[in-house]
């Protein structure tokens, strides 16, 4: 006497619609019926599915569990293959562990590279200022970002930079000039202490044209009109000789 399909789903711990199902797959072969019509399985199936029912606990796909064969007791090679990918697998998710612990203690926006600004500047960046510093950790290389970096981690003492933050779309020629003549020579202090800050392509996969289009789309993107006309009157402001 055998054991039935809900005999042999019991036993194996499992359920009738996965015996069904290695059936279809062709896992598991079909067992002989009984004079009744019933399907009758032995020891050797009871076998098979533990078997199958193992190897996925292990992170097997059944797919690849058919690729394998039954006098296997012990697939090495396919265990060394998951055994390699685990590694792998645990490597990255203690990275990122170390990298949540970093984020816990020294609570910054999760889109923010870890160290590049710390807390306290993140608490009072404008949420443009914000953004625009993400899409730079994207486009720029490591020692730009460096400088970077180190400029924002110094707190910002000039009121110009928060007229500039405050400036409403709508201001008018005579407003976005004054905004422009004193923000000019505070860029240019900034520029001076950190030289390092220029944007540029050095050290990146990209195209100066390139990060040029990307810095351009995000400062349109991110300030309002009377803002973005400030910073183009600030270059002018830069590129003309100093008396």
């Amino acid at each position: 006497m055998g054991w039935s399909t809900r005999e042999i789903a019991q036993l194996a711990g499992t359920t009738l619609r996965a015996v069904r199902h290695y059936h279809d797959i062709g896992l598991l072969t079909e067992p002989p019926r009984r004079t009744n019509g019933y399907k009758q399985y032995g020891v050797a199936h009871l076998v098979r599915i533990l078997r199958i029912r193992r190897l996925t606990e292990l992170g097997f796909s059944l797919s690849q569990i058919a690729t394998m064969q039954d006098t296997d007791d012990q697939p090495v090679e396919a265990l060394r293959t998951l055994d390699a990918e685990l590694a792998a697998t645990i490597e990255r998710l203690q990275r990122a562990r170390l990298e949540l612990g970093v984020i816990l203690r020294q609570p910054t926006p999760a889109e923010l590279p870890p160290g590049v600004v710390t807390p306290d500047v993140v608490s009072t960046m404008p949420p443009a200022d914000r953004s625009f510093v993400v899409v730079l950790t994207r486009i720029l290389g490591a020692d730009t970002m460096r400088a970077w970096g180190d400029m924002l981690r110094k707190p910002v003492t000039d009121p110009v930079a928060e007229r500039f933050d405050t400036l409403p779309a709508d201001a008018d020629a005579q407003a976005r000039a004054a905004v422009a003549r004193d923000l000019a020579p505070y860029v240019r202090t900034l520029l001076a202490e950190n030289p390092g800050v220029r944007i540029t392509n050095a050290g990146t996969r990209y195209s100066a044209r390139y990060v040029e289009q990307a810095v351009g789309k995000a400062l349109a993107e991110l300030y309002n009109p009377a803002q973005l006309d400030v910073l183009r009157r600030t270059h002018r402001l830069l590129s003309e000789p100093r008396d």
